[in-house]
């Protein structure tokens, strides 16, 4: 079956937070939020890290991040540009910002042939999420049956500023019905609440929402191709709009290609969307090295 493989969506350009989420130094000795997820993986049992980058930032990458875990694990580097050639693609339409997670994913088709999880490089999942991602892959991974961590989604709110989340349909066998994109997500006198339309719509706090870690089967790379070249030929996207991972896995549902798990996770979403969040993370990060959660060296 191959190794078990982590891809990390590490291309993201940070714009709200002002600079490389990616890059910046939280833990106690400088540790980034991948170091945690990778730390976190490793341990798990996750063998092989493919991670999406953009040219501009590889050398400070590798020297600051993926150096490290070379010698623990097989390391690989894929490019995400906006015209990074795709088979079946002739031209792409001209913008500044990259595709998207489903683009991202799309252009590690020819870097991973075996069963991967897919994961942000500026969130923090939790130890618990990649042991039940391992034991997913390992046991019921299959073309027809892929996987997504769910969270809760007060566990995943920021105290400094709106949020955009994936709130889950989930039928009773807890399998996914449906991701719906819900933006200007905050809480406010108690209550969370989505803005549409300039309109407040009240959310439960148990509502299970998408951090975008999801269990794949090889399998899917085709039909992220498929859903790619649709998105560019009848979205004809402006700047702004991008390719998410949803968007493909909503195809593969409504047309019966594969069931998804919603494996539920209990974990506090810990992440750095607005600048404003950083301090709060550093903190957690200093508390969880004094408690044990994590060595005070991670590698």
């Amino acid at each position: 079956m191959g190794k078990k493989t982590l891809l990390v969506l590490a291309a993201g350009m940070g714009s709200r937070y002002g600079g490389l989420k990616q890059l910046d130094g939280l833990g106690p000795n400088g540790e980034t939020i991948i170091d945690y997820s990778v730390y976190d993986a490793i341990r798990a049992g996750f063998e092989k890290l493919v991670f999406v980058i953009r040219p501009h930032f590889e050398q400070e990458f590798k020297e600051k991040v993926s150096s490290k875990y070379a010698s623990l694990v097989e390391v690989v580097h894929v490019y995400q540009e906006v015209d990074t050639p795709i088979e079946g693609i002739d031209s792409f339409p001209e913008r500044e910002k990259p595709w998207g997670t489903g683009h991202a994913v799309l252009v590690c088709q020819d870097a991973i042939h075996e069963p991967f999880a897919v994961i942000n490089a500026d969130d923090y999942y939790g130890k618990e999420a990649f042991a039940q991602m391992v034991d997913f892959l390992d046991n019921r991974v299959a073309p027809s049956n892929n996987a997504l961590i769910g969270y809760k989604l007060a566990n995943t709110l920021s105290p400094n500023g709106n949020v955009s989340r994936g709130v889950c349909e989930v039928n009773a066998t807890n399998h996914l019905v449906a991701v719906n994109e819900r933006t200007k997500i905050s809480r406010q006198d108690g209550i969370i609440y989505y803005t549409e339309d300039d309109k407040l719509f009240e959310l439960p706090e148990e509502s299970i929402v998408s951090m975008n870690f999801w269990g794949f089967h090889p399998d899917v790379f085709p039909l992220f191709k498929k859903g790619f070249q649709h998105f560019l030929k009848y979205t004809k996207p402006d700047e702004k709009q991008e390719y998410f991972i949803p968007l493909v896995v909503d195809m593969m549902i409504k047309m019966n290609l594969s069931e998804f798990e919603v494996i539920p996770s209990n974990s506090e979403w810990i992440g750095v969307t607005y600048r404003e969040d950083r301090e709060p993370t550093v903190r957690k990060f200093a508390e969880m090295s004094i408690d044990g959660t994590y060595p005070a060296k991670l590698f």
